[in-house]
Parts: C-alpha cells; sequence; structure tokens
C-alpha cells in the first residue's frame, strides 16, 4: 500500500519549488521543473535587457551566473530537448565563440561562483543543482513584494515611523534576527530590504496556492507604499533576507520595585489635567484634551501659576485625576506614559507672553476613560503588550 502524503511532505516540496499539481498538467519531474525555472529567469533577463546575459567582468553578478547557467544548459542534450519549445530568442543555440575565450570565461565565472558558495560539487553535470535557480515559490514570493502602490492614507502611519526612528536613536527599541515561521502580528514592525515595514492589518483565514492555511496582510512602507502579501511569504522574505530584523517594542525597564534606589522617590502621583482655555480648538474639544505628568510633589502647587506657564496652555487647568505611586523613577514613567500616547499627542502652537511660539509637548487627545485604562495597564505590568490606536481612540492587544 502506498504510504499517505502528509502536511510535512507539502511543505518539502513547497520549499524545493515543486508544483504540488505538476503531475496533473504534463507530468513533469521535480528536476525538469527546476531546470526549466533556471531557463525563465535567463529568458526574463532577455526580455528586460534585449540580449542573452554576458560574461563581461563589469557585469553584473547574477548577469554573469545567468551567463554560466546558459553556458552548462547548452552543453546538456537533456535541456536543449526540454526547453527547446520554449526557447522564442534563440538562447539555446551556440555562439560563435573561440575556445580560448570560453576557458577564460569558465576559469572567471567558476571564481565568482566559489566566492558565492557554489562549490564544483554544484557544477558536475547537473544544472539543476546550482543554488542560484529559484524554486516557483520564491519567485512567486518576490513578484508579489514587489507589487506595491502608494499608500493613500500615509499620513495615519508616517508618525509611527518618526516615533519609532526615534526609538532606534535614543536606545528605547532595538532590533532582532527574525526568525524562521516566527509569529507575525498586526501593530509590529520590520525592516526588510533596508526599509522599515508596519504590519497594519491581519487579514481572515485563507488557502494559499499549496492549500496551506495562510493570511493576508496589509504591509505599510516607510516611503509611502503599501502592499498586501500572504503571512507566508512576508515570512519567507524576512527570512531570506540576512539583513531583516525584527524591530523590538519599547524596552521601559522596571517602573515598579521593592528596592528604593538613588532616583526613586519615596512617593509620587500621575496627575491628569483639563484646561480651562478659550482658544476655540481648546474649547470645542475640552473632554478629550488632557495633560498628563507626573510629580514628586503637591499636584495643586504644581499648577498653581499655570495661567502664565506655556506648558499649561496658558490658562488656568482642572485636575481631573490623581494616582498616588511610591517607588518609581518619576522621568522613566513620565517618558513611558508620554511615548505611549505619542500618536494622539497635541499638535497647537501657542503664543507665550513675550510672543514667542510655544508647542506644549505634555497634551494629549485622548479620553479620560482611557487613560485610566492605561494606569490599570501599569500597575498590573502588561502595558507592554497594549497599544494606543489613534484611529478608534482605544487601547488595543499588540
Amino acid at each position: 500500500m502506498a504510504e499517505r502524503v502528509t502536511d510535512e511532505d507539502f511543505d518539502l516540496l513547497a520549499e524545493l519549488g515543486v508544483e504540488i499539481t505538476a503531475a496533473a498538467t504534463g507530468g513533469l519531474t521535480p528536476r525538469e521543473q527546476r531546470i526549466i525555472a533556471g531557463f525563465e529567469e535567463i529568458v526574463r533577463f532577455y526580455d528586460e535587457q534585449s540580449r542573452a546575459p554576458g560574461h563581461d567582468r563589469e557585469a553584473a553578478i547574477f548577469e554573469r551566473i545567468y551567463a554560466v547557467r546558459l553556458d552548462r544548459i547548452r552543453l546538456s542534450l537533456e535541456c536543449l530537448e526540454l526547453l527547446r519549445d520554449i526557447d522564442t530568442h534563440g538562447l539555446l543555440k551556440t555562439p560563435t565563440t573561440s575556445s580560448i575565450v570560453r576557458e577564460e570565461a569558465a576559469s572567471d565565472d567558476a571564481s565568482l561562483l566559489a566566492e558565492l558558495g557554489v562549490g564544483a560539487e554544484h557544477l558536475e553535470n547537473d544544472i539543476t543543482r546550482l543554488t542560484h535557480v529559484r524554486s516557483r515559490e520564491e519567485i512567486r514570493a518576490a513578484e508579489e513584494i514587489a507589487k506595491r502602490t502608494p499608500c493613500l492614507d500615509f499620513e495615519l502611519f508616517e508618525p509611527i515611523f518618526k516615533n519609532v526612528q526615534r526609538d532606534l536613536n535614543s536606545g528605547g527599541r532595538t532590533t532582532v534576527k527574525f526568525q524562521e515561521n516566527a509569529e507575525v502580528i498586526a501593530g509590529e514592525l520590520f525592516i526588510l530590504d533596508g526599509q522599515k515595514v508596519y504590519v497594519a492589518k491581519v487579514g481572515e483565514k485563507e488557502t494559499n496556492y499549496y492549500g496551506r492555511p495562510d493570511c493576508r496582510l496589509r504591509l505599510i512602507y516607510d516611503n509611502g507604499t503599501e502592499g498586501a502579501l500572504l503571512l507566508r511569504s512576508f515570512q519567507r522574505a524576512l527570512y531570506k533576507d540576512k539583513a531583516s530584523r525584527r524591530i523590538t517594542t519599547p524596552d521601559h525597564g522596571p517602573l515598579f520595585s521593592n528596592e528604593e534606589v538613588e532616583d526613586d522617590l519615596p512617593s509620587g502621583f500621575i496627575y491628569i489635567l483639563r484646561s480651562q482655555s478659550t482658544h476655540p480648538f481648546i474649547a470645542d474639544n475640552r473632554s478629550v484634551i488632557h495633560k498628563i505628568g507626573v510629580t514628586g510633589g503637591e499636584v495643586k502647587k504644581r499648577v498653581a501659576n499655570a495661567k502664565k506657564d506655556p506648558t499649561y496652555l496658558l490658562a488656568a487647568v482642572e485636575i481631573v485625576a490623581t494616582f498616588k505611586l511610591s517607588n518609581i523613577n518619576r522621568k522613566r514613567l513620565e517618558d513611558l506614559l508620554h511615548r505611549f500616547f505619542t500618536e494622539a499627542r497635541l499638535d497647537l502652537e501657542l503664543k507665550d507672553r513675550f510672543g514667542q511660539g510655544v508647542e506644549p509637548r505634555e497634551w494629549f487627545l485622548v479620553s479620560l476613560a482611557v487613560i485610566e485604562e492605561t494606569v490599570d495597564l501599569l500597575v498590573k505590568g502588561s502595558i507592554g503588550d497594549y497599544r494606543y490606536d489613534p484611529k478608534t481612540g482605544l487601547i488595543v492587544k499588540r
């Protein structure tokens, strides 16, 4: 009795670039499929450059690789027979070149391939064993990645990239190597092909080309474009790119401790203020504009001269909530809260009493209920698992 084909078998075939339906659509062997895939890359080069790849020392690396591959195909009767019907450009015809030139080129290209990690064992009478022949699955993933369109609502995502870069510069975030088939969830950021990529959405589960479960991602790139890749294609691209990185969430360190250190305060408060300013925008949105701060002293004394201080929007303020804390590094805690709500920061310029423009940085367009929920997450120590979504005005799971 024939053995049952398992999911692991399908995964292995996919990695090898073997189409699952190949037997039903022509009966090509995996070896024949790899030969065709390798020749199709050469044809694609011809379509783009209007010439066959050459051995010129000044040529790009992959052009010289294609030239080596084409030479070997021309020397193989098996390859010539297999590819004859799809050679629309006459590439299989051996050009009239002196044996001396061919030998010099072969020597140069052998050195080139050695530098690329393709040793002699890959060249021994088997064109299908060249490691630079990409599988159809890899080609399909690369083509899918290349299909990007302008992101029409990029203004919603641009602040995310700016804030992330600032965190990377300050050390608030780091990057780590992406592991094969590692999880990808909405709200995460990666570096792929030298660009930052934000996972804006993870779609519903669907079935991919090989009948395996997958899902569609909405990816936003820091150059203002976006793409819709399948999760497995994105994972494969990240793994194949040796320079790819996962950008970590901010590492704020311990905020609460049973032991006091030099920078800790014996007591302190998170305070939430609401402005009494008559500025039209503030007046219209008063219920959702709040100042979030941390102090070690009495809050009432801190805001006593609010009318003269641009920090308080040059107006009296209402203390709408305070939260008593102990053994906390005040600056780190305040920085954490401000970073958590950075996408909701109030963008407003006021004139001080000397007519100079000031931009208060501690006011946010966020409801009191959401702030209270954030403080609760702080107390529980789980704030790192959540983020603020400015589009919905809610705290959501990362």
